[in-house]
């Protein structure tokens, strides 16, 4: 059964009556819930893939991400690491602090997201699951030993432990596979929750993507500035962005 609505203003009622009827809701998230942060996404025309930047010519972007250039190019690996994915000053929006809200009035269960920069935690958010890691983590290769964004933002070259191994961002890097007590804790999440908001993701990317299937519910939410292969099967879609959609909650 759809419940989409015909304005703008029928769909945001409908959205808020599903959650006001719903006690397990889930979010699952991509990089569309940073981009109002200031946070650029990877594939779009302004995003990180398509800027364009002297000093990394020869790579293409995805491979500046990838467990092979961490180990054959290490320092490119760094600089471009060092250059793009620093979060530290980036504030959270309003979808994160709303979602942070939902958390603690007991509506949410949990926060899936795609994103590495730690703004839902940073709003309030208190059970998050990081698919592909968080660029707040550093750990070393050698001993294990966890340092923080600052340590590695303010090395020369190749961050060092004090141990000589090499600390590296704990992040999912391409040719890496999700950590598998992340991607379980996500499916029970899934499974248990009565209501499910999908927002700021293509649901193109595996596999990732393919934690919706596990959802059994009949309050799926998609909010995506762009149509998504999963559309046809949502009870309420919107395809406008996702603070113009939470400020209305």
């Amino acid at each position: 059964m759809s419940f989409m609505m015909d304005t703008f203003e029928d769909k945001i009622k409908q959205l808020n009556d599903l959650i006001a009827k719903s006690n397990r809701i889930v979010f699952f998230g991509g990089a569309g819930v940073s981009t109002e942060s200031g946070i650029p996404d990877f594939r779009s025309t302004d995003g990180l893939y398509n800027q364009h930047d002297v000093q990394f010519d020869g790579f293409e972007p995805e491979y500046l991400l990838s467990r092979s250039c961490l180990c054959k190019h290490p320092a490119v690996f760094y600089e471009f690491y060092r250059q793009k994915l620093d979060c530290r000053t980036i504030e959270p929006n309003i979808t994160h602090y709303k979602l942070a809200e939902l958390e603690k009035c007991g509506k949410l269960l949990s926060v899936v997201t795609q994103n590495i920069d730690g703004l839902h935690q940073k709003a309030g958010s208190k059970r998050v699951l990081e698919l592909h890691g968080s660029v707040l983590r550093n750990y070393c290769v050698r001993c294990g030993k966890f340092h923080s964004a600052e340590f590695v933002k303010n090395c020369d070259g190749v961050p060092r432990c004090t141990c000589g191994g090499t600390v590296k961002p704990d992040v999912v890097l391409y040719e890496e596979g999700l950590n598998g007590d992340t991607i379980e804790k996500a499916i029970d999440a899934m499974f248990d929750a009565d209501m499910l908001i999908v927002g700021g993701t293509s649901l193109t990317v595996y596999p990732a993507a393919g934690l919706i299937r596990y959802y059994r519910g009949h309050r799926l939410v998609l909010i995506n500035r762009d149509t998504t292969p999963y559309d046809r099967h949502a009870d309420l879609v919107f395809h406008e962005s996702l603070g113009d959609i939470f400020k209305q909650l």
